[in-house]
Order: C-alpha cells, then sequence, then structure tokens
C-alpha cells in the first residue's frame, strides 16, 4: 500500500485519512485468517482417526486399564446383587424413587446398580430412573436421592477366595442384608463367614461396562493417573506415525479430544492435564509432514451418548439437558480455533461426534452448530466447520437446509457394516452389494449440488463375515473407497492403531489389504 503524504493535507482530512488506514487495517484483521488457506472444493480429504490417544477407549489398548485396582469396578459398570439366603436379586423397586427389595429370579434394567467410583473399594450405587441407592432414617435401604451424600456411600468387601460373593458395607458402619424378599436393611454387623446362610452375602455379575477416560483417570486415582496418560500420550502416537501416514496416500488425520483440554494443564477432576501439549506436537508434526488436521470434539462436557468415546461416567446423557453445556461446548470450539487459526495445517473443526437422538434433540444440535460455526468464524474464515448427523435420526437430512446457509460447512456421516443384526449374516457378496448400492444411496440422500460438502467421518475394512479371504477384504475395502471417495469433502478411517492391529489403517496398509 501506497503511503500518503500527510504533511499537505488539513487537519481534518489527516483524521478522515486516519480513519480510512485503521478501517482497511482492522478489515484486514478480521477477515483475513486464512495465512494463506483457501475453502478449496477440489482438495479432498483422505484421513485417518488418531482414536484412543488424546482420548481413551479401551478397546483400542486394554492394557492402560491393567494397573487399576479392582479394575472391574470402574464408573459405570453396572452390578447385579444376587441374595444367596433367598436366591433372588435385588431390585429398584419402579426403577428408583422406591425401596429396595430382593424379590427377583432374574436380572434386568432395575436389577442393575451401575457404579460411581470413590476409589478401589468405596462407590455410590446408581439406579435405572438415575436416584442413588441410600440409607433412610430407619435403617432401610432406599433408592429416592438424586445426589449422593454419606447415607448414599458404600465399601465393597469381597471375599479373597471368591471376589464374586460380596458385603455391602454402609457408612453407618453395618453391613446391607435381605431380612426378607420386600426388606433389605443396613443394619447387619457380620459373622466374618461367606456361607449361604449369610443374609448379608451377595453373588454379583456385571452388566456392561464402560473404558473410556473419565473412567481411567478416576480409576487410577489423581497420584496415579497423571503418570499413566502422560506417557501414554507420548508413546502411543509419535511424529513417525505422521511420517507413516503422509508416505501412503493420506492427506489428512482427525483428532478426536475432550471437552477437558480447553481447561488445560489443570482440567477438572478426575481428568489429567497434558492433552494439549500433545495436540500441540501433532500440529507439528502435521506441518512438517504436509497433512491437514481436522479437530474432532468427541466427548463434549455432559456426554453427548452413551458410549466411551464421549467420556461418559455411566451411560446417562447430559448434553444439552440446559444451555450451560451447549455453551462450555461453544467455548471449547473458540478456545481451539484461536489456538490453531494461525496455523496453515488447520484443516476443519468438528464441533461435536455423534450426538444420539431422541435424547438429543435437533433444535439441541442446531443451537450448537449456528454457535459454534459463529466461534469458528471468529477466528478463521477458511477452516470447514464439521457438523456431525445425529445417529438414530429417522432423516438423515434433518440438517441439509441449516448448513447450506452457512459457507464452509460440512456434514459428518459414519457408515459401519456393524453393531447391527442386519448384518451378521452377510455373505462377501452381500456386504459388497450393501455397500454400492445401499452405502451410495445413502450418500447421495445428503449429498446437494447446492448444500453442505459431505465427509464420511468414519468407516472400516471390518465386517461380520467369518473366514473371509485376504481377496475378499481387499474387494471390501476398495468397494468402500470407491464408494465414501464420492463424499464431497472425503473421508476418514476409524482409527491408525488398535491393540489387535487388525483392521486399523496401519495394520492394513503394511499387510496389502488396502491400497490408497
Amino acid at each position: 500500500m501506497q503511503l500518503i503524504n500527510m504533511t499537505t493535507y488539513s487537519s481534518c482530512a489527516k483524521k478522515l485519512l486516519f480513519a480510512y488506514y485503521l478501517f482497511i487495517i482492522s478489515s484486514c484483521c478480521i477477515f483475513n485468517f486464512s495465512y494463506g488457506r483457501n475453502l478449496n472444493p477440489n482438495f479432498k480429504v483422505k484421513a485417518v482417526n488418531l482414536g484412543g490417544w488424546l482420548l481413551t477407549e479401551g478397546w483400542i489398548k486394554p492394557s492402560l486399564f491393567d494397573g487399576i485396582p479392582n479394575k472391574d469396578f470402574l464408573d459405570g459398570t453396572g452390578l447385579q446383587f444376587k441374595s444367596v439366603t433367598v436366591g433372588k436379586y435385588l431390585c429398584a423397586e419402579l426403577g428408583g424413587g422406591n425401596i429396595i427389595v430382593a424379590n427377583r429370579t432374574d436380572a434386568s434394567g432395575w436389577e442393575t446398580f451401575k457404579i460411581w467410583r470413590i476409589n478401589s473399594t468405596t462407590f455410590n450405587f446408581r439406579v435405572f430412573n438415575k436416584e442413588f441407592v441410600g440409607i433412610d432414617g430407619s435403617g432401610n435401604v432406599v433408592a429416592v436421592e438424586n445426589k449422593a451424600g454419606i447415607s448414599e456411600t458404600f465399601e465393597i468387601v469381597r471375599n479373597s477366595d471368591d471376589p464374586n460373593r460380596v458385603r455391602i458395607k454402609s457408612t453407618n458402619g453395618f453391613f446391607l442384608q435381605v431380612k426378607t424378599e420386600e426388606l433389605v436393611t443396613a443394619d447387619y454387623g457380620g459373622n466374618g463367614g461367606w456361607g449361604n446362610d449369610d443374609p448379608s452375602v451377595f453373588i454379583i455379575k456385571t452388566s456392561g461396562k464402560l473404558e473410556g477416560e473419565f473412567q481411567i483417570t478416576n480409576g487410577y486415582g489423581p497420584i496415579m493417573a497423571p503418570q499413566v496418560m502422560r506417557e501414554h500420550w507420548r508413546t502411543y502416537i509419535v511424529e513417525e506415525d505422521f511420517k507413516f501416514i503422509a508416505s501412503n496416500g493420506l492427506n489428512a488425520v482427525r483428532i478426536p479430544i475432550g471437552w477437558w483440554i480447553a481447561s488445560d494443564p489443570t482440567p477438572p477432576k478426575p481428568y489429567v492435564g497434558g492433552s494439549l501439549h500433545a495436540l500441540d506436537n501433532a500440529f507439528l508434526w502435521a506441518s512438517k509432514y504436509g497433512l491437514k488436521v481436522i479437530i474432532d470434539l468427541h466427548a463434549a462436557p455432559g456426554s453427548q451418548n452413551p458410549w466411551e468415546h464421549s467420556s461418559n461416567r455411566d451411560g446417562t446423557i447430559e448434553w444439552g439437558k440446559t444451555d450451560d453445556t451447549i455453551q462450555q461446548t461453544v467455548e471449547v470450539i473458540d478456545f481451539l480455533t484461536a489456538r490453531y487459526a494461525k496455523n496453515p495445517s488447520l484443516y476443519a473443526v468438528e464441533l461435536i461426534n455423534e450426538p444420539l437422538a431422541p435424547e438429543v434433540t435437533l433444535d439441541m444440535v442446531k443451537k450448537l452448530y449456528q454457535d459454534g460455526y459463529n466461534a469458528v468464524r471468529k477466528h478463521s474464515s477458511t477452516a470447514y466447520v464439521v457438523m456431525s448427523n445425529r445417529l438414530g435420526s429417522p432423516d438423515a437430512t434433518e440438517l441439509l437446509t441449516f448448513a447450506s446457509g452457512l459457507k464452509g460447512s460440512v456434514i459428518d456421516v459414519h457408515y459401519y457394516n456393524l453393531f447391527s443384526g442386519i448384518y451378521d449374516n452377510m455373505s462377501v457378496q452381500q456386504n459388497l452389494d450393501y455397500v454400492n448400492t445401499n452405502r451410495t444411496a445413502q450418500l447421495n440422500t445428503v449429498t446437494q449440488s447446492n448444500g453442505p460438502l459431505t465427509f464420511v467421518g468414519e468407516w472400516v475394512a471390518e465386517w461380520q463375515v467369518r473366514d473371509a479371504t485376504k481377496e475378499d477384504y481387499q474387494k471390501y475395502a476398495k468397494a468402500q473407497l470407491e464408494v465414501f471417495g464420492r463424499a464431497t469433502f472425503g473421508w476418514a478411517y476409524w482409527t491408525l492403531k488398535n491393540v489387535n492391529n487388525h483392521w486399523s489403517m496401519e495394520w492394513m496398509i503394511k499387510n496389502g489389504y488396502i491400497k490408497l
């Protein structure tokens, strides 16, 4: 820009010119966040998810949990207690808000008590309707409180010879006992035996568990968790992995993270600081090897789905029930975009992963997506904004009209020939036909010429076919690559690594199961 000799202008003119320069400068600051990056419809993302790294998923690396004492009693584990004297299960009558009885022959939802872990032996028990088990003023066992206090806290005492035989000790110093099928109290002193005539002895079964970030950090506790997690972040994904990704036909990484990263280095308990430093490293390595980065907010405050990868404590969806959780999510998006907007590797920000309908409503996600989009645009005019379709919604097109008005918006869909009985008995050819016909139709439904871009954010070459040959797997991977390659934004394979290596992108490439 050519400078003007201000000495030839009047005082008033000087002020006007000065204001003009301020306008030009501020306009540049407001609108030019790209630092050389542009929205590029010709670039197709071929990415891999760095799952199990900055957000724990137990199936990816189960050994992470090995050092936790009583690791079968983690947050969210469902316990079922069968009385040895009456031979029936404890039950929260009416699912909660009532007394605890011991009159059920079989165990299901009302007979399942979900753990909130305090330490390795002390717990709260949450029932079907979300109340906590406690002791009333008469010493009866009930489930009526929505918050856990001293009366809702119990110790599980295990038999050293048979850990599935337990007693439950109340904070009043007494054990729970089954007096009758309709009366369970906390007033048994105990005789030290474990026989079938002892009314305080129960046989436990587990019904479902979670192994996510909440479980591992709360399980290890504040002393051990920082050591375990920081060593994992330091060693699980390293610079060499980015080099491998870049040299094998991929051009991007999708990095799942949790909401607490925005509070690093002192996130709320039980979470551990240090993941933000690891994410900083990821951006350095991505820049070095020419990879794009998609930041994926996989775990939102309150959890947007019931699974461990949203860092859910016990399977309860709390996200979106109040505006606070939505606003907190937007603040995380704002923090992350502000931090990385100037980095040329930042390609997209995914506002939330896999919100589950109907608990998460369309109005909830629209509020997040509008406010989250604005938060990204405050710092970047060029980063794509990815919006995950709700899982379980009957209408895959429900976001299209909304997102069409937002420049640089992307709809994320996830396709697996897994997790449903319809795939259990499909042959190789039926799976191939399903990909070529059904997945093509599904992708076409959400792809419109004037609408948002489409992104198959997760897919995998695993299926339910038994005794499939290597050639079968190659055909299956190739079919998905061809179909999902038509997504206008691109695709991301479900994980780079997992404990068995099978069907991870790393294993598939190294063993010739997939060609990119």
